[in-house]
């Protein structure tokens, strides 16, 4: 009887305690956190001990701020410059490696996947040692085509050093665009080509209204989280310009909220940017999956 009553019992707490693990992960290291830098945007927190409730004096001063303002003018320019060229190239890379006529292609599809199973830490210190102002590979190479010996100061200047930054995200993120657009790619109905073709469609009219409708749902999704993964660019400017760089010109949000919750210990003003940078990517991801579905609806 008593055996029986257990196993009833366990029966019934059974679904409870497979789900248990999960509940106090997302309670402990997920919901709480939330919760907290929410209660300490509303605070000056100089440290664990010295908290005081200011109301929204974090809020209003973050509009004022300018080096806010900078760290979103560049985090902004950064993500629309990695869109623009990381899709349409991860799409051509896509196109040519669905090509049979095409040999090794396996072999390049690793080649260029791989770079994207390294970390920013990682490639932002092989991109310092390639980007050497006077030694560097990619220096040498340049010197090799102008035939000349020159110094370029790639992480010093600050134009040069936005470039250093996005040649390194796309190095390592090109790839990964490309494995995804090829997947689509392969997944588009064959038919609708056999049919285009005996239409008497070119090869642009078979790629606007054939190919670029099969593959819109992973164009949306590459430039979503393009966007969501942009907005929170941190270690890869940080390390390879060991910091914010010449004139600022790698100061992302994140590393905005880094430094002054961090370095300069203001707790309750960094959680207000976090909260400011949640905002804007809700905001951003939103307008981007409306004018996508309006533009689908268009066409349609």
């Amino acid at each position: 009887m008593i055996s029986r009553r257990l196993w009833n019992l366990q029966y019934r707490l059974a679904p409870y305690l497979f789900v248990a693990p999960f509940v106090l992960l997302f309670l402990v290291f997920l919901l709480y956190p939330l919760i907290r830098s929410l209660i300490l945007s509303f605070c000056n927190a100089v440290g664990p001990q010295e908290i005081y409730f200011t109301g929204s004096r974090n809020y209003v001063h973050l509009i004022r701020d300018p080096y806010f303002w900078m760290a979103a003018a560049n985090t902004t320019l950064y993500v629309l410059a990695f869109l623009l060229i990381q899709v349409p190239l991860s799409l051509g890379l896509a196109i040519l490696l669905n090509n049979p006529v095409v040999r090794w292609r396996t072999i390049f599809r690793f080649a260029l996947i791989s770079t994207h199973l390294v970390g920013h830490v990682f490639v932002a210190v092989v991109f310092s040692q390639l980007l050497d102002p006077r030694h560097g590979p990619v220096t040498r190479l340049v010197a090799a085509v102008t035939g000349g010996s020159i110094e370029i100061p790639w992480l010093t200047n600050p134009l040069l050093a936005r470039a250093s930054v996005l040649m390194a995200w796309l190095w390592m993120s090109v790839g990964y665009g490309m494995i995804y657009l090829l997947a689509a790619l392969q997944a588009v109905d064959q038919n609708l080509y056999e049919a285009a073709e005996m239409d008497g469609a070119t090869g642009w009219s078979r790629f606007w209204h054939v190919t670029l409708p099969g593959i819109r749902p992973v164009l949306t999704f590459l430039i979503l989280v393009g966007l969501i993964g942009g907005f929170q660019l941190f270690e890869l400017p940080f390390v390879l310009l060991q910091g914010a760089g010449p004139g600022s010109a790698g100061l992302t949000i994140v590393m905005y909220l880094f430094n002054t919750g961090f370095l300069a210990g203001n707790l309750g003003y960094a959680s207000t940017i976090g909260w400011a940078l949640v905002a804007i990517l809700i905001v951003v991801s939103v307008l981007q999956l409306w004018l996508t579905r309006a533009a689908a609806t268009e066409e349609h």
